[in-house]
């Protein structure tokens, strides 16, 4: 992702997990006080972190049922099995699989947002027509929300940033609504992304509008767009847009936050429909699909390989990608491959958010702040070394890391630090499987198909 997105919004949860299962390795056996000890850790690590006292009870009771019955697997050790379960069952939590976009067999497909006032839906709209584009879809933005006076231009001025027409009129919400998808079958666009009126709270009037607007426009998917900011309150307004609307799933908005993730481990469990999309910055590139099982990964300390990948698929240079996964996949990663793929880093966030992805990071690492700006000065050290260093750090002693500091304007303080911190990555993604999580992705590409027809909305 282009953002952190199990990044500060999660820190604190991770942190909790990984304390409970460091004391579980280090167990034998595990009896059933045993198991029951860690339930107890993790029910109150969830509560502390704003998720819903349904969700909590339900994950917890699954995890019960199979850590104290007939499952553990002869082939781990308990701990590990009881590690597998939890992994498991929050991604049951968080949704089980991600959901599928499929498109209508007769063009447009429409698709409905709703929320609150605030909670990032027109922003959100954009970012959405962006991702369809990627897809190879040709979308149009309907400005419905006529209620705050700046909504259609802001959505004019995010449109054009996507490059995505966008259609309004100043009537009524429910006639630009049916009119935007008219002109979508006018000007042969097949996705409509239909913007609708927010309020600071749920009322009858709002509700009121946005069921007019859907019965107008027969969306093939309603995504109602969530602040995850506001915890586990965002199920009390997913239920209520529920009731009216009939979600097909959420959109959470500033997930990039320092909230404690509450409702992104609460909606699905509650509300029964899963989240669909996550927002993660500001920009219209950060906005990926929801993926319960990466989540669930990051969420656990488990790092995050495949999305790692796919940001670099899809940002990097085409070559430079190839030569990084070469030498992953050969084992061989050195400074000259990490001077080359620096480039191409700054295209994908935060450096922080991305060594979060990778799996086995240590606290201490996965937790600093580093300063993107310092990438000059990395960049400078490591073109302060000679061919050879680069190739084989460890040819690097005390007299060579005064002569590269000196040549890069730097301290030999901050050049131990890059070489400590370059050894940990490349240590982690030699022995972690990088390489081979590339050739399996690359695999599992080829045998993806899917269906082109919609969930049995709209004929």
């Amino acid at each position: 992702m282009t953002g952190t997105l199990a990044g500060s919004m999660f820190e604190s949860l991770t942190d909790r997990f990984e304390g409970i299962f460091t004391r579980l390795r280090g167990k034998g056996r595990l009896s059933e006080e045993d198991v029951e000890e860690v339930l107890r850790e993790i029910r109150l690590a969830l509560l502390e972190a704003d998720v819903n006292f349904r969700a909590v009870r339900n994950l917890l009771d699954r995890i019960r049922e199979r850590a104290t019955g007939a499952e553990l697997s002869k082939s781990l050790s308990p701990a590990q099995q009881v590690i597998k379960i939890v992994n498991e069952e929050l991604v049951t939590t968080l949704g089980g699989e991600n959901l599928r976009i499929t498109y209508a067999p007769k063009p447009p497909t429409v698709v409905l947002l709703a929320g609150l006032q605030g909670s990032g839906k027109t922003t959100a709209s954009a970012k959405l027509a962006r991702w369809f584009k990627q897809q190879g879809r040709n979308p149009i933005l309907v400005g419905a929300d006529l209620q705050r006076p700046a909504a259609v231009e802001q959505l004019r001025v995010l449109g054009s940033q996507a490059s995505v027409p966008v259609f309004s009129e100043p009537s009524d919400p429910v006639t630009v609504a049916k009119k935007g998808v008219e002109e979508a079958v006018r000007v042969g666009r097949d996705v409509v992304i239909v913007d609708t009126a927010g309020r600071l709270t749920i009322d009858q009037e709002l509700m009121e509008e946005v069921r007019r607007i859907s019965e107008a426009t027969s969306p093939h998917y309603t995504f109602l767009v969530i602040d995850a900011m506001i915890g586990q309150a965002a199920v009390e307004t997913a239920e209520a847009f529920h009731q009216t609307l009939e979600l097909d799933g959420v959109i959470l908005s500033k997930l990039d936050g320092d909230a404690r993730g509450g409702a992104a481990l609460s909606v699905k469990e509650v509300v029964g429909k899963p989240i669909a999309f996550a927002s993660v910055g500001e920009k219209l590139t950060d906005f990926e699909p929801f993926h319960p099982d990466r989540m669930a990964s990051r969420i656990l300390g488990m790092g995050d390989v495949l999305t790692l990948i796919e940001k670099a698929e899809r940002e990097y240079d085409q070559d430079a990608a190839e030569r990084a996964a070469q030498a992953l996949q050969e084992g061989k990663f050195t400074l000259e491959d990490f001077l080359e793929q620096m480039q191409q880093l700054k295209k994908m966030g935060p450096l922080s958010g991305l060594i979060g992805m990778l799996p086995g990071v240590p606290k201490e690492l996965r937790n600093a702040q580093i300063d993107d700006r310092e990438l000059g000065r990395v960049e400078a050290i490591i073109r302060s070394m000679t061919p050879k260093e680069r190739q084989d750090p460890d040819l690097i002693n005390g007299s060579r890391r005064q002569r590269i500091a000196m040549g890069s304007g730097t301290t030999t303080s901050e050049v131990n630090l890059l070489l400590k911190q370059f050894k940990e990555a490349q240590k982690m993604m030699n022995q972690m499987g990088f390489g081979k999580a590339m050739q399996r992705k690359k695999a599992k590409k080829g045998k993806k198909g899917g269906r082109t027809t919609p969930k049995g909305k709209r004929p």
